[in-house]
């Protein structure tokens, strides 16, 4: 087959990018969320995007016209009558992701491909809810998409490989560098790797060792990174963390500790890089300084 027209169910930031790259690299692209405020909240967070396009690519002008040419419906069976692949981007919780997929597979049509873009879950968590399991997989994308343009696709035991190799080929064509894994993990190859650094810089801050910024600097001189964990936070955004650490507060008290403390920065509004604060204000933030580090 031949993906075309593309349905992101979930239109909130890493949604809202992933539907702004497909439209953008010249896919049919609809957006799918719960209701109108939600959508017209998605639409809002794209419109600083072309900006952005024009600067990073040379192609970049054609970006004026990409939200536009974007349909958005809260109608679940509207927004994938046509779809030949829908990206899930719904919030990180097993259950309402298998109440959705249950959805989903009465009224897609058979054609379509359903890919999770779930960061911390594996597609043969509800894949039992799912009506076509061998075209069933995951599809993970990173944060600001345009740069960060790695795109990780990893199937369960029971998805059919040409699925994958459909995946990997349209990861190419929106400009991802696409990453094959073997087999399912939790946090795929990215997030294996990044979650337990940010969980050492947040244990390090929930238990008064040091302050974020301290604790970044620390990284960043060391390192030579350019960023440290709580700069990188912000570009995730706090709302996923707080939910992977509210997830283990139960069994973990130091887990518990972190969730507190980033409820109190979100109930503040301090959500990270698309607020305009978190651990820093932006733009112009703090460790992008020459003096941050002196």
């Amino acid at each position: 087959m031949s993906i075309k027209n593309v349905t992101v169910a979930g239109g909130g930031i890493l949604g809202g990018q992933i539907a702004f790259q497909s439209q953008f690299m010249g896919f049919n692209v609809t957006v799918y969320d719960v209701n109108d405020s939600a959508l017209k909240h998605s639409e809002q967070l794209m419109t600083s995007y072309p900006d952005i396009y024009k600067n990073f690519y040379e192609d970049g002008q054609k970006a004026d016209e990409v939200i536009e040419n974007i349909r958005f419906s809260s109608n679940l069976a509207d927004a994938v009558q046509d779809a030949d692949l829908v990206i899930e981007a719904i919030p990180e919780n097993v259950d309402i992701k298998k109440d959705f997929y249950k959805q989903l597979s009465r009224v897609a049509p058979q054609k379509a491909i359903f890919a999770s873009n779930s960061s911390t879950l594996i597609p043969s968590q509800f894949v039992d809810s799912v009506d076509r399991p061998e075209k069933f997989l995951a599809l993970h994308f990173a944060n600001q998409i345009w740069v960060n343009n790695n795109a990780e696709i990893m199937g369960h035991a029971g998805t059919d490989e040409k699925y994958i190799d459909e995946l990997v080929k349209f990861a190419r064509d929106i400009r991802m560098v696409p990453f094959k894994l073997n087999k399912e993990q939790h946090g795929y190859i990215l997030n294996s790797l990044l979650v337990p650094f940010l969980d050492a810089g947040t244990k390090l801050w929930a238990n008064g060792v040091s302050d974020p910024h301290t604790i970044d600097k620390a990284w960043m001189l060391a390192t030579k990174a350019p960023m440290g964990p709580f700069a990188l936070l912000d570009v995730v955004g706090l709302q996923t963390p707080y939910n992977l650490a509210l997830s283990r507060s139960e069994t973990d008290e130091e887990q518990a500790k972190i969730a507190r403390l980033i409820k109190e920065m979100i109930d503040k509004g301090h959500t990270g890089l698309a607020a305009g604060k978190g651990f820093y204000e932006y733009p112009n933030p703090e460790y992008q300084q020459e003096s941050f580090l002196k």
